[in-house]
């Protein structure tokens, strides 16, 4: 089982701490969420500056919404990340569900899981080294691992859950422990009716904060204005796992379920959380 961790948005500066605590710790990945509207570092850029710090621990978007950018020049950022990083890139890619993001890129949030199937199609044509068109040739550079950097899709609803067959590696599994069984069912499902050889990669998601008060405080502020949005922030940060045993005990269950890798996704801004949960590990 790999743990990987999520990284805090809400301070920028400290996340080279978090980075490097990491990377001498037992953690397999950073991740680090998008949004359009908000107050966080754009992921891309973050994880090129955090993967320059770092050479063992893979860079994860978690998850980027793809419906806000432009397919041709997401498909050769993502490339680009990938070779500077050795092929340490983990595409996580979602639809998002805000307004305001959509209103920004001047998006229809009507079409994005459309206009998401439309993108793939793209990215897989250039990180195979396919023209982008008729008239236009290859977009360079090719990326690390061959066909593209690993591509998890996030979602809950059947569209979601069949893309993951569809057209990608894995599935970000970031809900409550009582769903996420029915969800990887789904998938495995899926990927089987597609004729998919092997099986997708799960990768669980759990929220957790580890240190004193003022630090879980802190991860359930931060987290509570992520989640205002949704109308219901108190039942995401009720969710927030705050002791060594909860945490441990999430891991095995997910284990349980054939998770490949658990990310414990941190809002608290503290640094020595890194240590604290490597400790417990």
């Amino acid at each position: 089982m790999n743990i990987g961790l999520g990284l805090p948005i809400s301070d920028p500066a400290v996340l080279l701490d978090w980075a490097r605590r990491a990377e001498a710790g037992p953690f397999s990945t950073l991740g680090l969420l998008d949004r359009l509207v908000y107050d966080n570092p754009e992921p891309l850029v973050t994880l090129a500056v955090i993967a320059g710090a770092t050479s063992r621990v893979r860079v994860q978007t978690e998850v980027l919404l793809a419906p806000l950018r432009e397919p041709a020049l997401l498909a050769k950022q993502a490339a680009t990340l990938d070779r500077l990083s050795g092929g340490r890139l983990v595409l996580g890619i979602g639809i998002g569900g805000r307004m305001d993001d959509h209103l920004a890129a001047n998006t229809d949030i009507r079409t994005r899981g459309r206009r998401l199937d439309e993108q793939m199609a793209v990215l897989r044509r250039v990180w195979a080294g396919h023209p982008y068109g008729d008239e236009v040739g290859p977009i360079g550079p090719a990326p690390a691992r061959p066909g593209g950097p690993e591509v998890l899709f996030g979602g809950f609803q059947p569209a979601a859950l069949e893309r993951v067959a569809r057209w990608g590696d894995g599935f970000l599994a970031a809900a409550p422990l009582a769903l996420v069984g029915g969800l990887i069912d789904t998938v495995r499902a899926a990927w089987t009716a597609h004729g998919r050889s092997g099986s997708p990669r799960i990768v669980a998601q759990v929220n957790v904060a580890l240190g004193p008060e003022d630090v879980v405080d802190d991860a359930r502020r931060a987290m509570s204005a992520y989640y205002a949005f949704t109308g219901r922030p108190e039942y995401m940060v009720s969710g927030m796992l705050t002791t060594a045993d909860g945490i441990r005990s999430a891991i095995g269950q997910f284990a349980d379920l054939g998770a490949d890798e658990v990310m414990l996704y941190c809002h608290g801004r503290d640094p020595d959380q890194v240590d604290r949960i490597a400790e417990i590990l």
